[in-house]
């Protein structure tokens, strides 16, 4: 998407889950004072479901995800709108009455595991960001993660990883790093990734300003 000086920039940051992308979302927003739009709220209610089928339902795909309620959220976003997200609760699966406002800004971020893989989304970014980890490292962390902090098994965490978050990793979230204006790696400083995050974000604006730029 053209950036035009006077609206919001939309800044996506994908990649795999516990690849660093969350992290540096965060790191981004504070440097540009900008709110963060989580991909993670927009799970599709699962209210008529049982608690047992929500449980087995695959949150590693697209389909699991809200596309049409985020995107309208994005171009309300874009437009220099203030939007009323989701809050969704992942101990029981479904979405809470509470809406989070997210206000209009300057800057924008938006971070998930899908920020890069809806073509009507991605057209909506001024800078796409991927943060590539190697797997072994995103699994590494994901299994000190879940089992230190909610209270799963490490086998649970292996299953579950083998079963949905890896394969749906490699068909769905690697394949948009093609997509990406800066990729970073997860195993870098944070400062280092956000440094050349900001870099391509100062770039874009001072293209903006000045067309004749390279």
């Amino acid at each position: 998407m053209q950036f035009s000086e006077g609206c919001p920039y939309l800044i996506g940051i994908a990649g795999p889950s516990c690849s660093g992308k969350t992290e540096l979302a965060g790191r981004i927003a504070r440097r540009l004072a900008a709110p963060v739009v989580s991909i993670d709220s927009y799970y599709r209610e699962l209210g008529h479901l049982t608690l047992d089928e929500r449980a087995r339902v695959n949150f590693d795909e697209p389909a699991a995800i809200d596309e049409p309620l985020l995107h309208s959220h994005l171009k309300a976003l874009a437009r220099g709108e203030a939007v009323l997200c989701p809050t969704y609760d992942f101990a029981t699966h479904s979405r809470t009455e509470r809406l989070h406002p997210v206000p209009a800004a300057e800057f924008v971020v938006v971070e998930g595991l899908f920020a890069l893989y809806w073509p009507e989304v991605r057209a909506l970014l001024q800078t796409a960001v991927y943060v590539d980890t190697p797997d072994a490292v995103c699994f590494e962390r994901r299994l000190r993660r879940d089992t230190r902090e909610r209270g799963r098994s490490e086998e649970s965490v292996r299953r579950q990883y083998a079963a949905t978050v890896r394969p749906m990793a490699e068909r769905y979230v690697w394949p948009t790093r093609q997509y990406a204006d800066v990729v970073v790696s997860g195993e870098a400083s944070l400062e280092t990734s956000a440094a050349a995050v900001l870099e391509h974000i100062a770039r874009m604006r001072a293209r903006s300003a000045h067309p004749s730029l390279p």
